[in-house]
């Protein structure tokens, strides 16, 4: 197996772990020394990541996370995932996720996001994902 193949594996297995709820196993299974987070509403760290994913199951605990699509290139990997904070309510859609991971020896040690929420109108017939 390529490294850019099993860099996709340890970045699908670490963000379904982590929102499937155990975000401390996600952490020690496939972070690097380092966590460097681009997200200007999250703090560097493995410590900072934990806290979120414990906070946004607490507060959504049906979320489901769907990743629709996973892509890499050397040291990077982008999913673009479909976040679904309550699922079964109509009136909230959810959002769509790109995220950009780059990782080292197989590690995640950085991260980039882009989210949007998902409309409940649309100007064309086309899906988010």
């Amino acid at each position: 197996m390529s490294d850019t193949e099993r860099n996709k594996q340890v970045v699908v297995d670490y963000y379904r772990t982590a929102f499937g709820g155990d975000p401390e196993k996600a952490v020690a299974d496939h972070f690097g020394p380092v966590y460097i987070q681009h997200n200007p509403d999250a703090a560097d760290g493995p410590e900072a990541f934990i806290g979120f994913v414990t906070w946004l199951r607490g507060a959504y605990p049906d979320l489901r996370l769907d990743i629709k699509r996973v892509i890499a290139e050397g040291d990077m990997v982008v999913t673009h995932a479909h976040l679904d904070l309550e699922p079964g309510n109509p009136g909230n859609p959810g959002r769509a996720l790109a995220d950009y991971f780059r990782l080292e020896d197989g590690k995640v040690v950085e991260h980039w996001d882009v989210i949007q929420d998902v409309p409940a109108e649309r100007a064309n017939p086309n899906g988010m994902f």
